[in-house]
């Protein structure tokens, strides 16, 4: 089964934001989900995305947000709840129904985990094969990625080194929002217990088609995204100037 429709390329939208205060609803999609639905090439019907809430638990409560701030959007909303069980038999042909996977924040070390028991790593990677847009906010961005830092395990930043690996570098998310973010990747990076990678500020997002990253875009001006990378028993840190994106004042 192939998807409605399908990206161009292979393509991952990994971000620090997606989401904003709505005017009649508590949370609205902002301008990195829409990006996401973009780089689907959907058009003429209702985009399909399909809500992963597992590092939050699939709580009841923020999946009745996403499916009003749907309705807004003029959007079809599924969720892959795994809580208490999956809502389908066959995860994988329900993954290619959707235009766009967005994975919402929280623990990734529990999302990792949890996926791991459902195998989910290869249903994913088949549907991002078959141009569903894989896309998501800080454990939603790391997730792809070989592996980043979280506060999964306590308030004191860790190491988490077990990402599905789509794309063979480090993650950093909310990288200007959190003092421990910026020094730990870099330290991490530097040791050899990370890759090299990229990071963003909040409102930040990364575009991949296939494994390179194309082009960092932004739903709030001013923060950026960057390369960090091993130089000998340093890191260095290189900033990408993202693209402002549509509707962003």
């Amino acid at each position: 089964m192939l998807p409605a429709m399908a990206a161009d390329t292979s393509t991952i939208v990994a971000t620090s934001g997606g989401f904003q205060r709505g005017r009649r609803t508590d949370v609205a999609f902002a301008p990195l989900i829409l990006h996401a639905i973009e780089r689907s090439g959907v058009s003429g019907r209702r985009p399909k995305m399909c809500h992963v809430g597992t590092a939050m638990g699939d709580q009841a409560w923020f999946n009745s947000w996403v499916d009003e701030a749907g309705r807004a959007a003029g959007f079809d909303i599924a969720h892959l709840n795994l809580f208490t069980m999956p809502p389908v038999d066959d995860i994988a042909a329900f993954l290619l129904e959707q235009d766009v996977i967005w994975v919402g924040g929280g623990s990734v070390a529990n999302l990792l985990a949890v996926w791991q028991v459902h195998d989910l790593g290869p249903k994913f990677r088949a549907a991002w094969e078959a141009g569903v847009v894989l896309s998501g906010v800080s454990a939603g961005s790391l997730c792809w990625h070989v592996g980043g830092t979280t506060d999964s395990f306590g308030p004191d930043l860790r190491p988490v080194t077990n990402g599905l690996g789509f794309l063979p570098y480090s993650n950093g998310v909310h990288y200007d929002a959190e003092k421990q973010r910026r020094p730990l990747l870099q330290k991490l990076i530097a040791d050899g217990t990370l890759p090299d990678g990229y990071a963003t500020d909040n409102g930040v997002g990364l575009v991949y088609e296939g494994t390179e990253m194309v082009q960092a875009v932004t739903e709030i001006r001013g923060p950026g995204a960057y390369w960090v990378s091993r130089d000998g028993d340093t890191a260095s840190e290189e900033r990408i100037e993202p693209r402002v994106l549509p509707g962003v004042e």
